[in-house]
C-alpha cells in the first residue's frame, strides 16, 4: 500500500496533519461514510445540501485511518488529515495513484452528447474489439463492460473511485481499450479529472439537464471541458458533430494540440467522416462513407438518419484510433444494436411493430418518431412521459414534438420519483397542440396497453423514455418495470383476448 505522501504526489497544495500523516498507508478509499471499514481513507466531498466534513467523525468512528477535506477538523490526533482546495479533485486524482493509473494502460475514448451515446460506444467497443482480437470495455447507461463479466450500469458514468476499479479490472483482464459515456454531470463534478482520453467524440447538444445547469450555454460550457485540456490532458483527436450548431462552435474553439475529426450527413471535407447516398429502410440503412482514407459502402441493422450520424461517429472514432476504416465500415452491418434503443419487441404476434427506444428529450422524440414516420405503412403510435424531479422546462416541448410527428400519444409516468404525476401532466399540457390526439394516462402499463390495443395491420407504436431501464421510480420505491416485457406480457393477453390476428386487424 502507498503512503499519503505518495498517494498525493500530484496535489502539491495537499496539507497534512496528526501523527506520522505521510507515511500512513491507506488499504482503501471511500467518500461514504456509511461504507468505511479499518483502515479506510475517508474523503469529505460537499454534496449539493450538505458538507461533506459533518460526516468525518462518523468515519473515524468506523475505523477511518486518515481523513480529506477543504480545511483541517476537529478530530483524534492519532488520525491522519489532509487539506486540499478541492476534495472532489483530489479523489481523482489520488484513486489514479491508488490503482496505478489502469486507464494508462490501453486507448480510452470518452464520448459525450446529449443523444447517442450508448450507440456511439457500443459500438466502437465492437468494431475495435473485432479489430484487436482482444475484448475492449465500456462504461456507459445500459451495463459495464470489464473484460472478464459484464454487470449492470448503475450510473452513465460512474464516481472516479469506481472508476478508477473498473479501469483496473480491465486491465488485469488484459482489455485493448475501452469505450466510455461522459455525462455533463460526471464533467462538472470532476469525476472523469486526469482520465487520459485518446480520443473524445461529441454526438450534439439539446435540451436537457436544465435543472442542474441551468441554460443551454451552461450546458455546453461544461461539455466543452471535456475537449479542452481542463480535465488534466489534451486529447490526441477530437471527433465532433459538424452538422451540430453546437458541434460547429466546439471545432472553432478547439486547442491547437487536439486534431480535429468533423463528421455528418451534410457536407465534408477531406479531414472528415461524411455520408453520401443515404437510403433510409425499416430494417437499417446503407450509405456511403467519403473519409480520409477512401469511400466504402456502409449497411447497418439500425434505422433512422440519427443512427447514420451515430455509424460515422463511430467509425470516426475508429480512425482515430488509427484502426482500419474500410474493414470498419464492413463489419457496421453485424453490429445488432443496444438494448432499449429503437428495440424492436419480439414475439409479436400480430402485423404492427412494437419499439422501445430512452428517447426522453423532445430532439430525441422527433428523431425517433420521424424515423418511424418514414418507415410506418400505418399511423405512428406512442407512450411516452417525462421524469420527475428534473428539468421542467422540457416536459411542453417534448409533448410539441410527440404531436407534430405521431398520429396519437398516449401520455403516461416515466420516473415520477418525488413529483406527482398530476404535476408533471400539468406541465406537459402546456405543450399541447391537438388534444383530440393525446391521452394522459398515469398508469403506465395501462398506457401501454391501450396503444396496442388500438394499433392496426401496418401501424409502429413507440414505448419511449425509458428503454433499457427495468423499474420505476416513485417517491419512496423503486419498483420492477421493464417496457418491453409489459409490452410482450400485454401482447400475449391481446391475443388470447382477440383469439386471431384477423380479428385484431379487422377491429
Amino acid at each position: 500500500m502507498k503512503t499519503l505522501k505518495e498517494l498525493f504526489r500530484k496535489i502539491p497544495e495537499a496539507r497534512f496533519a496528526g501523527a506520522d500523516a505521510e507515511n500512513c498507508r491507506p488499504e482503501s478509499l471511500l467518500t461514504d461514510s456509511r461504507r468505511v471499514v479499518p483502515g479506510a481513507l475517508f474523503f469529505a466531498m460537499d454534496g449539493l445540501r450538505t458538507s461533506g466534513s459533518v460526516f468525518a467523525a462518523d468515519a473515524v468512528k468506523r475505523g477511518a485511518c486518515a481523513v480529506v477535506s477543504r480545511e483541517r477538523l476537529d478530530l483524534p490526533k492519532n488520525i491522519a488529515q489532509v487539506a486540499v482546495p478541492d476534495v472532489a479533485q483530489a479523489v481523482a486524482l489520488v484513486a489514479r495513484e491508488f490503482f496505478d493509473n489502469p486507464a494508462g494502460a490501453f486507448p480510452l475514448v470518452g464520448v459525450t452528447g446529449t443523444n447517442g451515446k450508448t450507440s456511439v460506444t457500443s459500438l466502437v467497443r465492437f468494431l475495435m474489439a473485432k479489430q484487436t482480437s482482444a475484448p475492449w470495455g465500456l462504461i456507459g447507461t445500459v451495463r459495464y463492460e470489464l473484460g472478464r463479466r459484464s454487470i449492470p450500469s448503475y450510473k452513465t458514468t460512474p464516481e472516479s473511485l469506481d472508476l478508477m476499479s473498473l479501469f483496473a479490472e480491465m486491465r488485469d483482464a488484459s482489455c485493448a481499450g475501452a469505450a466510455m459515456e461522459v455525462s455533463s454531470h460526471a464533467i462538472n463534478q470532476k469525476r472523469v479529472c486526469a482520465l487520459p482520453f485518446s480520443v473524445v467524440a461529441f454526438t450534439n447538444l439539446t435540451q436537457d439537464h436544465m435543472d442542474y445547469h441551468g441554460n443551454m450555454e451552461n450546458y455546453f460550457a461544461v461539455k466543452s471541458r471535456l475537449f479542452d485540456g481542463s480535465q488534466g490532458a489534451f486529447p490526441q483527436a477530437a471527433v465532433i458533430n459538424a452538422d451540430d450548431v453546437y458541434g460547429q462552435k466546439l471545432l472553432e474553439k478547439l486547442p491547437p494540440q487536439t486534431r480535429a475529426v468533423p463528421f455528418g450527413l451534410y457536407g465534408g471535407n477531406a479531414e472528415g467522416f461524411f455520408a453520401e447516398n443515404v437510403l433510409l429502410g425499416p430494417g437499417g440503412s446503407e450509405f456511403t462513407l467519403n473519409c480520409p482514407t477512401g469511400k466504402f459502402f456502409v449497411k447497418t441493422q439500425l434505422p433512422g438518419d440519427y443512427n447514420v450520424s451515430n455509424v460515422l461517429c463511430a467509425l470516426a472514432l475508429v480512425g482515430a484510433l488509427g484502426g482500419n476504416v474500410e474493414q470498419a465500415a464492413k463489419d457496421v452491418a453485424a453490429f445488432a444494436g443496444v438494448p432499449g434503443r429503437m428495440e424492436r419487441v419480439p414475439e409479436n404476434p400480430f402485423p404492427f411493430d412494437v419499439f422501445v427506444d430512452y428517447a426522453h428529450t423532445d430532439d430525441a422524440l422527433s428523431n425517433a418518431l420521424g424515423m418511424l414516420k418514414k418507415i410506418a405503412r400505418g399511423r405512428v403510435l406512442v407512450v411516452f412521459g417525462c421524469g420527475g424531479n428534473r428539468d421542467r422546462g422540457k416536459r411542453p416541448k417534448m409533448v410539441r414534438a410527440v404531436q407534430k410527428f405521431a398520429d396519437f400519444a398516449w401520455a403516461t409516468s416515466d420516473n415520477p420519483r418525488k413529483e406527482s404525476p398530476e404535476q408533471i401532466f400539468e406541465d406537459m399540457k402546456t405543450g399541447v397542440t391537438a388534444p383530440e390526439k393525446i391521452v394522459f394516462e398515469p398508469d403506465r402499463r395501462r398506457a401501454i396497453g391501450l396503444a396496442l390495443d388500438a394499433a392496426r395491420e401496418g401501424d409502429c407504436v413507440l414505448i419511449a423514455g425509458k428503454g433499457h431501464e427495468t423499474y420505476q421510480e416513485f417517491a419512496d420505491v423503486t419498483l420492477p418495470f421493464d417496457d418491453k416485457a409489459v409490452a410482450q406480457e400485454l401482447l400475449a393477453l391481446l391475443a388470447h383476448r382477440t383469439g386471431s390476428r384477423s380479428q385484431v386487424c379487422s377491429r
